[in-house]
């Protein structure tokens, strides 16, 4: 067996964290614009370049990941929706009388 820290893998975390020096403010137009306002007032934020990463192409644009968000299940929804349609309907041919009490002729 290996050591403490190899959790018998023998290789490195899941993960690849990258370096934070890739993250330049100058590399996102929306960010120069902040930091330049934030300038105007005398104000700085040390932690801006920390919102670089949403701009990036691997993370998409605003518009693709409130996409992603909102349709992230609807394949597996979708899914079950027409399982439970094509169950209820064959529940509903094998057992035609047990649905739709008060629509015959029992007034």
């Amino acid at each position: 067996m290996g050591g403490h820290g190899d959790h018998g893998h023998g290789h490195g975390p899941p993960y690849v964290i990258p370096d934070y020096r890739i993250y330049k403010v100058s590399d996102v137009p929306r960010l120069v614009e902040i930091e330049k306002a934030l300038a105007a007032k005398g104000l700085k934020d040390p932690w801006l370049r920390n919102e670089v990463w949403r701009f990036s192409k691997e993370f998409g644009t605003q518009r693709s990941r409130v996409m992603r968000t909102f349709f992230r299940g609807f394949k597996y929804g979708f899914a079950a929706f027409v399982v439970t349609m094509i169950g209820t309907e064959i529940y509903n041919r094998q057992f035609p009388d047990e649905h739709g009490h008060g629509h015959g002729g029992h007034h």
